[in-house]
């Protein structure tokens, strides 16, 4: 029995370091590759985030171009609004690219009357940087009441809205002075309508005024009037 003892211890020895040595190696290997599967994996800071690259949309504009102010209200209509007019085709008011604005003008004198009408057209496209035309439009219109309300040399204001003439519609009343080539200081009784049809702002200027002592019209006929231009206007529309 003793004589096999010392055969046996070395095999013992032999297969303490065989499991050993595999222990030595596995064990890394599973340190390595619980770290590596954390590490791997991004951050969620590092994600891209799907709203940050997704550019701000708007509606489009649903005019793309406008009709000729000069051709926007009939001329029957013009030698109503403007008796005596020796212009019914109306002047061309200002420059540039037509499409994106247009003004024109008409006037006339009959007898001692003096009337005078403006037709000015603005188009707004959409930018996503800015807003939708029609949103951009919206903006206009009130700035176009507030040039008017702002002047100091018009007197008795008064802001009203207007129905049924386009999406939306406001005027301002108002009188002031103007000096004639002789320097003579007449009296005006005034509107301005801007009414808006989508992207689309059109603003009338109707004034009138008595010469020679003869009276200037009064406040509802010359809103009558502005009005009348301004449907005209919105049917050129298209």
């Amino acid at each position: 029995m003793y004589r096999n003892a010392p055969r046996n211890a070395p095999r013992r020895s032999r297969t303490v370091r065989n499991t050993l040595a595999c222990a030595a190696v596995a064990f890394p290997v599973l340190l390595i590759a619980g770290c590596s599967s954390d590490s791997d994996k991004p951050a969620e800071s590092d994600k891209p985030s799907a709203s940050a690259s997704k550019s701000p949309t708007v509606a489009p504009a649903k005019y793309k171009e406008l009709p000729d102010s000069c051709k926007s209200i009939a001329k029957g209509a013009v030698k109503d609004l403007t008796p005596g007019t020796d212009n019914a085709s109306g002047k061309r008011v200002g420059s540039g690219d037509t499409n994106d604005s247009n003004s024109c003008l008409w006037s006339g004198l009959d007898k001692y009357d003096y009337r005078q009408l403006t037709l000015s057209l603005k188009r707004f496209d959409s930018e996503p940087a800015i807003g939708s035309g029609d949103k951009r439009a919206a903006e206009y219109l009130k700035q176009q009441l507030g040039e008017k309300s702002s002047d100091k040399d018009n007197r008795k204001l008064k802001q009203s809205p207007v129905s049924d003439i386009g999406d939306e519609a406001a005027a301002v009343a108002f009188e002031t002075k103007k000096q004639d080539a002789k320097g003579k200081s007449e009296e005006y009784q005034a509107e301005r309508l801007v009414a808006r049809v989508a992207n689309v702002v059109i603003t009338v200027d109707y004034e009138g005024a008595g010469f020679e002592d003869a009276k200037k019209p009064d406040a509802d006929e010359v809103k009558k009037n502005a009005e009348k231009a301004a449907k005209e206007a919105v049917k050129h529309i298209k």
